[in-house]
């Protein structure tokens, strides 16, 4: 039977057995280990397998076409069409499943700026699903749930699964949204990532409408109140830099800059914990405690130990946190207008300087073509490094063109004059498994130097071949990491790897109208 506090009809729903809504974290973790949902690690977090689904699934991906929104979305691979009569039927198999299903509600808010807020509802089989919504979206207090009214519902189903050749979809799985009827539909996955991104995504259409620059990057906060933005594809760090003892952690992932400032999307924080360590990555380290969830993280059977040095079941391991589990997180969720904004790339051809300041036209370039690499031997028949190009750094949660996020961004700059860095947290001394990583010291170090100015008062020369001015000292990182060629042993294999990339930008470049 339904909670009588919880009136599930609304949402289609009849429910034939529980319903338990808004639980505890305690509570919630009790019921995923009675249902076998997942195990308590040795540091007190619950975690769980998702089976097949190790991550997102993008060509699962659709869109309803629908009046309202048909001729703002950007259709293609990224945003594929759903005819309303298939999502209507694709809803009303998943209410029909739930209906026979214990079912977990939780209620929670996104976007930290009350003048921005959007009010969701999560209903799972899943209570490890629940536990994951508790950590990453904002919480309502207890008053504010006597009366919440949640404007967009979740039905994430992961038992359930679609058959493409009469249902419609590209495979057994689905993630579906319909503007009109404010309706996400997960099915045929337990990757949690997809609950997540899919309000991201929802908010990456709305935000700009209503003239908010919506952001896939993490922001700090200093103690003079400066506010630093760090955008970047996974893997290259901006959950790790953002992350700084030194600085307040506003979020890691996903924000909005408003005309009155930065605000946090999320309440809390989803960090990759591939060869996470407590020297590394202080402060995730030690968020990964009872309330946060382990997605697909091996451990010891005996001791209960994570082993987050195996890639047993993926390589994208992961960690669910609130945010008030970093020890000096900003909990407004909010900071001013940014003074900085550090582009992250991780560059395995091991060419791009540890650190360069771009000008308006060359920002515009990287924020469009949103470049990192995949090394060698991170997917089968990858010999070499090679180019990922992800536009704005967000192409798979992007429904508008990807010019209006970056008008949005040249706006920005333009209006208070703010400086963006490329950071290279990649290669050094040649391409991956020639050369060496860069030092997350040396790094860190940069990002000290670019955030209290320092950085802005050396000298800088241009790069021949990228055009971008990097600094020729830096306090703390020897001057010979900062030039990239002279760190090479071959001075003319660095020149044809560095040309190659620079051809592999031109070409990115030129989808959205450069030169």
């Amino acid at each position: 039977m339904s909670s009588p506090a919880i009136d599930l009809s609304k949402h289609g729903l009849s429910p034939a057995r529980t319903v338990l809504a808004n639980l505890s974290t305690p509570v919630l973790v009790e019921e995923a280990l009675r249902r076998g949902e997942g195990q308590l690690t040795a540091d007190g977090s619950l975690v769980a397998l998702t089976g097949k689904r190790t991550g997102r699934s993008p060509s699962d991906k659709f869109f309803v076409r629908e009046p309202g929104t048909e001729a703002q979305i950007d259709w293609g691979k990224a945003n594929k069409p759903m005819p309303p009569a298939v999502f209507d039927a694709l809803v009303k198999k998943a209410i029909a499943h739930l209906n026979t299903q214990d079912l977990f509600v939780h209620d929670a808010m996104a976007c930290a700026d009350p003048r921005q807020r959007l009010t969701l509802r999560l209903i799972t089989p899943k209570a490890w699903h629940a536990l994951f919504a508790r950590c990453l979206f904002l919480r309502p207090s207890a008053d504010e749930l006597k009366t919440f009214a949640p404007e967009w519902q979740i039905l994430a189903a992961p038992d359930l699964q679609f058959d493409p050749a009469t249902d419609g979809t590209a495979s057994e799985a689905v993630i579906a949204v319909s503007f009109e009827k404010k309706t996400i539909l997960i099915a045929g996955t337990h990757y949690a990532g997809e609950i997540k991104k899919s309000i991201f995504t929802i908010l990456n259409a709305l935000l700009p409408q209503r003239g908010v620059f919506s952001m896939h990057c993490s922001a700090n906060i200093g103690s003079s109140g400066d506010v630093a933005l760090f955008f970047g594809l996974s893997g290259t760090g901006k959950t790790t830099l953002s992350a700084d003892p030194d600085r307040r952690l506003i979020g890691d992932d996903e924000h909005g800059w408003s005309d009155e400032g930065v605000f946090n999307i999320e309440g809390g924080c989803y960090a990759k914990t591939i060869r996470l360590s407590p020297t590394g990555e202080p402060q995730i380290w030690a968020a990964i405690r009872f309330g946060s969830v382990l997605e697909n993280v091996p451990v010891d059977p005996a001791t209960r130990v994570p082993d987050f040095d195996s890639e047993r079941y993926t390589e994208n391991t992961r960690a669910a946190y609130p945010i008030d589990f970093i020890p000096n997180a900003e909990l407004t969720g909010r900071g001013g207008i940014p003074t900085n904004v550090f582009f992250l790339t991780c560059d395995a051809f091991g060419v791009l300087p540890p650190i360069a300041r771009l000008a308006p036209e060359q920002a515009m370039q990287h924020f469009l073509c949103g470049y990192t690499a995949k090394v060698a031997g991170t997917e089968a028949g990858v010999k070499e490094p090679s180019a990922t190009f992800s536009t704005c750094f967000a192409a798979p949660f992007l429904p508008l063109p990807p010019r209006r996020y970056a008008e949005l961004l040249r706006e920005r700059m333009t209006k208070h004059a703010t400086p963006v860095w490329l950071v290279n947290t990649g290669w050094s001394g040649g391409a991956y498994g020639v050369g060496k990583r860069m030092s997350i010291a040396h790094t860190r170090a940069l990002l000290k130097a670019a955030l209290d100015g320092s950085l802005q008062e050396v000298k800088f020369a241009t790069d021949p071949i990228f055009g971008m001015d990097v600094p020729q000292h830096c306090p703390g990182v020897p001057d010979n990491v900062l030039q990239p060629r002279s760190a090479w042993s071959d001075p003319a294999a660095y020149d044809a790897s560095a040309r190659k990339l620079a051809e592999l930008f031109d070409a990115e470049w030129k989808k959205y109208g450069g030169s």
